[in-house]
């Protein structure tokens, strides 16, 4: 079997899997946000039914928080009831919140060989750590928590190996946009991604890889557990926690492999993230804001490759550039190294932890013909703002050097 087979048959306790069997398995978190919570409150209340684990259950305020609005206002209020009546602990907003996908791996939430379903696309994030995590529907996430169970088709799997080392400020975001740029965003449709050869990346590295993974349509991501991952998890759980590895390479569908050292900076064009290219196939675009932030790229490392090349620079005039800590420890820690004082200096802004631009929700939305250089993880029609709008994802190198020339260009072009 293969690690995600296996992660699964423990979980359904079975000693064999086999692909494209249904299943039903015993799950260790359900997650959702501001978004998809209350939609499964509902179904879950309209069902006459509780919950049976509550610590095995997180809200994660993030999407449209701090919220903009009275119906978002609404729908934190009613996740917080919810969580009130049925004694669910793990409740994350404003002092203590953050982006889901960066909070709980960091808060010791999730351990290698654990099954985590969130109502949420990216809660593939989680394959990083050697866990299987995988996005699901506001009902299951209802059913998730009425029964602590879920159901499952078991997928099939691509292997991915690494070789080599990244180059200069190439980073985990080109090696995805590289990998959907090959694949295709259906290249990997209900299959599960699974990396091998991986000590060359770093776990923020993994973090971004397995997060995108949904962009080819896999139903999850999973990397190898090996001594970056124990490192990680060391000082953030303590419970046992299994780890798993293939029995063959046999037992893949398709083998992909990719020389780290080979990768360029990428950059997707809209509207389809699989639409990367170098970065110097496309440099000299203009633009209207840059963001820097999103489960994919607001983390700690994130801020600072961007100060240190926004650092002794200025944004460009007529351009906006937005910095977006993905949660309140990753902020604490920009402003105790000062990053956060380089980049306001270089003419940046910065916002509370939020998905809100991403989506097209709030604090960076798009006007009609804007052009936006942005990490986050989506550069479809709208997706950030209106129709005409265009999103150019990428890493914070480029990013942060885009806003310095007002057009998409890398570090090494200033």
């Amino acid at each position: 079997m293969t690690i995600t087979q296996k992660i699964l048959a423990k979980h359904a306790g079975c000693n064999n899997l086999a692909p494209g069997q249904l299943i039903e398995a015993e799950i260790d978190l359900a997650m959702a946000n501001d978004i998809t919570g209350p939609v499964a409150i509902n179904e879950l209340e309209n069902a006459v039914l509780g919950v049976k684990y509550p610590d095995r259950v997180a809200f994660v305020l993030d999407h449209f928080t701090p919220c903009k609005d009275i119906k978002s206002a609404e729908n934190c209020s009613q996740i917080r009831e919810f969580a009130r009546k049925n004694g669910i602990a793990s409740v994350f907003e404003g002092g203590n919140g953050g982006i889901e996908h960066v909070l709980l791996p960091d808060l010791g939430f999730i351990a290698p060989g654990e099954l985590v379903i969130g109502a949420d696309s990216h809660t593939c994030t989680y394959g990083a750590l050697g866990a299987f995590s995988t996005g699901v529907g506001s009902t299951d996430m209802a059913y998730g928590m009425a029964t602590g169970k879920a159901w499952f088709k078991v997928p099939r799997a691509m292997r991915f190996s690494f070789t080599g080392k990244l180059g200069s400020w190439v980073s985990g975001k080109d090696v995805i946009l590289h990998i959907l740029s090959k694949i295709g965003v259906d290249g990997a449709l209900y299959k599960s991604m699974e990396f091998f050869g991986v000590g060359a990346l770093n776990i923020d590295d993994r973090l971004t890889i397995a997060n995108m993974s949904i962009e080819a349509g896999a139903k999850n991501a999973v990397f190898e557990v090996d001594s970056a991952t124990k490192n990680y998890i060391a000082d953030k759980i303590s419970r046992d926690y299994d780890v798993f590895t293939c029995d063959s390479p046999d037992d893949y569908d398709e083998h992909i492999s990719v020389d780290l050292s080979a990768l360029r900076l990428q950059v997707a064009r809209p509207h389809l993230p699989s639409n990367a290219v170098p970065v110097d196939e496309i440099s000299g675009i203009g633009i209207h804001q840059v963001l820097i932030g999103s489960c994919t790229n607001g983390r700690l490392s994130d801020i600072r490759i961007a100060a240190s090349v926004l650092k002794g620079r200025r944004v460009a005039e007529g351009v906006r550039c937005i910095v977006i800590p993905a949660t309140q420890k990753v902020y604490l820690d920009a402003v105790r190294e000062g990053l956060v004082e380089t980049l306001v200096e270089a003419g940046a802004v910065f916002s509370a932890p939020t998905c809100g631009p991403c989506l097209g929700g709030h604090t960076g939305v798009l006007g009609a013909n804007e052009r936006c250089v942005s990490t986050t993880n989506r550069n479809f029609i709208g997706r950030m703002g209106h129709r005409t709008s265009e999103v150019y994802l990428t890493g914070p190198a480029v990013a942060a050097a885009s806003a310095v020339a007002g057009e998409i260009c890398s570090p090494d072009m200033l």
